[in-house]
């Protein structure tokens, strides 16, 4: 797998950083943003891929209000990322250690008891996560540190890990703001190496990209994008999944890597 740079522009500035500076980058600007803004709540967000993407280092800095609800959020991965069939999500906090050590001598006692019919629902009903009503506004429970984990579509899911960087005593500009994302990868053909790639292979869980010369020749050979047809190479995590073709915020991002 050939190693991508990821790097974004600030919305303020429009200067361009690495993923890894972004952020500390943006903190500087949302803190000048406390000396003129409207009193409220606001919290500076990341949105990353979990873990297991590692070797595409997509990324959303935002600026969310404290008064949206997590449904606003939702639809907002949903446009820019993830939504192809309109499938169901969750966001979920993870438990906290002292919540953990609790839950353990629940079931502790609940073993003691004898109880063991409320021992078995107990257990399995708890998997270390809560889920998050849609209903419920940032300023419910965002804090700096918090770390939530979002899943979309539970068939083809893609995973996502949402952490709080910053609070501030002010009002976000609008309910959600971009303020950085990854620009398109400069992701090679799988055959030339030379080309950017403009389609993706069809096969599931296979990331092959094809720049439009090769992908003719592999389609001759290649049931899959014979029967579907190829997938368009887009800038989001849901790429090559269920029928993904692309997002409806920030369209100039989410595209090929220009040669």
């Amino acid at each position: 797998m050939q190693k991508l740079k990821s790097e974004g522009k600030c919305l303020f500035c429009g200067k361009t950083f690495a993923k890894a500076g972004i952020n500390r980058h943006l903190n500087a600007h949302l803190m000048e943003k406390m000396k003129t803004g409207n009193l409220g709540n606001s919290y500076f967000v990341k949105v990353e891929p979990h873990r297991k993407m590692d070797d595409f280092p997509y990324f959303l800095s935002l600026w969310i209000d404290g008064e949206t609800q997590m449904e606003t959020f939702d639809h907002f991965l949903r446009k820019i990322w993830l939504d192809c069939c309109h499938h169901k999500s969750e966001f979920r906090i993870r438990e906290t250690l002292q919540e953990k050590r609790e839950h353990r001598e629940t079931l502790a006692q609940l073993q003691h008891k004898g109880n063991f019919e409320e021992y078995m629902q107990a257990k399995y009903e708890h998997d270390g996560y809560f889920e998050i009503d849609m209903e419920e506004k940032a300023d419910d429970f965002f804090e700096s540190g918090l770390i939530l984990d979002y899943d979309y579509d539970f068939g083809s899911t893609t995973s996502l890990t949402v952490t709080v960087i910053e609070e501030y005593p002010v009002k976000a500009d609008s309910e959600i703001v971009l303020l950085s994302r990854n620009e398109p990868f400069k992701i090679l053909c799988k055959d030339c190496g030379i080309i950017s790639a403009t389609k993706l292979c069809s096969r599931r869980w296979n990331f092959s990209p094809f720049c439009d010369v090769c992908l003719k020749k592999h389609i001759k050979n290649c049931d899959y994008c014979n029967n579907c047809g190829p997938f368009p190479v887009v800038n989001s995590p849901r790429a090559g999944v269920c029928g993904y073709t692309g997002g409806s915020i920030d369209k100039e991002r989410d595209r090929v890597y220009q040669m």
